[in-house]
């Protein structure tokens, strides 16, 4: 069956979904105390010298029939997860998990319930808004030598483009704990990330201990819609980056994933039904 067929919804049974859940969670636990990988887990205060690559995302958006409250209850939660991994060091041959680091979003942490994506819709969950960090995380790594380990695409396609300015798919999505978000350092360099929640912005940068000798550009390919046999409409492309020496000369295309994901409006709407 190929990638396209296997978007088709299947509905599982709470007990089989429940049973997922704990088997997915216990491989996690395993994979994390395997040995198998070298996780990065120091921080340092003083920042290293170099910035690689920085970016920035509005933390207040409106969208169509979401309450604001639970984007206010993302802030909260966002900065109790920021504490826990900024200033982080990967070191040469580390690997960064984002679930490791941060832990179960829990009330006893702190943590209060923000919007969650779930099968197409959305539902409100303790820790929810998390995935705007895994997002920013992710598209600041593509822009660094640093090696994506692990990362999840959006299944689904919720809400219609407003203003985008990154494209389609290039984020990640977190579940606690079976879909993270790890990166390795495969470089012979520290590399230092750095996050905080400001006043209007996620805001965050990867630093590094030497001066950078490349810059990158991510770009789509093969960006479409297509009507599913079953109904509804699903959104694929691919992501790929090109990278370029320090003083803007071109070196080489690199192919990074591909995107596929079940559409939850239709493609024909205005974007401008999202506010």
């Amino acid at each position: 069956m190929d990638t396209i067929n296997k978007l088709k919804p299947i509905k599982r049974s709470k007990y089989r979904l429940i049973a997922g859940k704990i088997y997915y969670t216990l491989s996690r636990y395993l994979l994390w105390n395997s040995g198998k990988f070298k996780f990065a887990h120091h921080k340092i205060l003083e920042l290293l010298e170099y910035e690689y690559f920085s970016h920035k995302t509005l933390l207040l958006r409106e969208l169509k029939d979401v309450d604001m409250q639970y984007q206010y209850n993302k802030i909260i939660n966002l900065k109790i997860a920021v504490k826990k991994i900024d200033s982080i060091i990967i070191k040469p041959g580390e690997t960064f998990s984002y679930w490791k680091l941060i832990g179960k979003p829990t009330f006893k942490k702190g943590y209060v319930p923000g919007m969650i994506l779930f099968c197409g819709s959305y539902t409100m969950g303790i820790g929810g808004g998390l995935c705007q960090l895994s997002n920013l995380i992710y598209w600041m790594t593509l822009h660094t030598p640093l090696t994506i380990v692990e990362r999840y695409r959006h299944s689904f396609d919720v809400f219609p483009d407003s203003n985008r300015t990154q494209p389609f798919g290039s984020g990640a999505t977190c579940v606690y704990p079976y879909r993270d978000l790890m990166i390795r350092n495969d470089t012979n360099e520290d590399f230092q990330l750095k996050v905080s929640v400001g006043h209007s912005y996620l805001e965050g940068s990867w630093l590094s201990n030497n001066k950078p000798i490349y810059k990158y550009e991510v770009i789509e390919k093969n960006h479409q819609f297509k009507s599913e046999h079953w109904g509804g409409f699903s959104r694929h492309n691919e992501l790929y980056r090109k990278r370029y020496s320090i003083t803007g000369e071109f070196i080489d295309e690199q192919y990074i994933t591909e995107n596929h994901a079940l559409m939850m409006y239709s493609p024909f709407l205005e974007t401008s039904s999202e506010i």
